[in-house]
């Protein structure tokens, strides 16, 4: 195939699959803990990091992620302790972020409207070598993390007192979990684009959710789902010359709305099922008799 001989194209794929696996691999735990929009605001302070690394000549993969994660820990700290509501510490990263890497960018020798974009919305020809080995790296800890430790950030995302008197350090792997998610943000931010990494963190996991219950199985069809799409928005995004991120992300929404069409009609039977089962215990058991009942010893 013609897309397979051309090296951007190369590292882009292989990106591609890189954010499927990761982005749905912390997006559970999100999901799980009501903050399905956390991505959203760390790719919102990443844009900080971005505008550093153009200003200082530097990596700017490497400086979001330092950016992305300080700001992470910053709002987890101010959710677990300060007197500011975790929405407001959210819509804080939002603007602030944006406005200081919109900012940073423009001041930056370097910068420029082009490169402002393909940060935002993702960009097939600006995934470099330096990027792909980043990405790698940052790739393998969310994996590492995710994978791990999945029973206990299961349980400290389900209910964080419980985790507590079972003896999880519970503030430890909090800050974990915001640091991960970070970390996926910047990830993602070369395929996907920091505007829409959020929907790729969290779609999938919707979508794997119509189908199954457990915690297992969602995380493997949801991460299923993410290499599926992120590597079938690429293709097209290479062939129809369409944005890579937008093309991703509707392909997610797309699956969830046919998984979710094919779902209603299963959990309904299932309910049909479970309601002839109850009434099928509830109806009177017909006890027989054996010849020795009637003799007493």
């Amino acid at each position: 195939m013609e897309i397979l001989q051309l090296p951007f194209m190369q590292r882009a794929l292989l990106a591609a699959v890189l954010v499927g696996i990761t982005a749905p691999a912390v997006g559970i735990y999100l999901v799980q803990r009501r903050q399905a929009l956390m991505g959203d605001g760390i790719g919102h302070v990443a844009m900080t990091g971005v505008g550093l690394g153009f200003l200082l000549n530097s990596s700017p993969v490497w400086m979001a992620t330092a950016v992305a994660v300080a700001g992470s820990v910053a709002m987890e700290l101010i959710r677990a302790y300060g007197k500011t509501r975790g929405d407001l510490a959210l819509a804080l990263l939002f603007y602030g972020g944006m406005a200081g890497g919109v900012l940073l960018i423009n001041l930056s020798p370097t910068g420029s409207n082009a490169n402002l974009s393909s940060y935002l919305f993702g960009s097939l020809s600006t995934v470099s070598a330096e990027d792909l080995t980043a990405i790698g790296v940052l790739a393998a800890f969310v994996v590492l993390v995710t994978v791990g430790l999945r029973r206990q950030l299961f349980a400290v995302s389900q209910d964080e007192e419980f985790a507590r008197v079972t003896g999880l350090p519970v503030r430890a792997l909090n800050l974990l979990i915001a640091v991960t998610a970070a970390v996926t943000v910047t990830v993602a931010m070369r395929v996907v684009g920091l505007l829409l990494v959020s929907a790729l963190m969290v779609v999938p996991v919707a979508a794997a959710q119509q189908l199954s219950k457990s915690f297992r199985t969602t995380f493997v069809l949801a991460v299923a789902t993410g290499i599926t799409v992120t590597l079938a928005g690429t293709v097209t995004s290479y062939y129809q010359d369409v944005p890579p991120g937008a093309t991703i992300v509707l392909y997610a929404i797309g699956i969830f709305v046919l998984l979710t069409l094919l779902a209603t009609p299963l959990a309904k039977r299932r309910a049909r099922a479970a309601e002839a089962g109850a009434e099928s215990c509830d109806a009177p058991v017909p006890v027989t008799r054996r010849p020795t009942d009637d003799v007493r010893l």
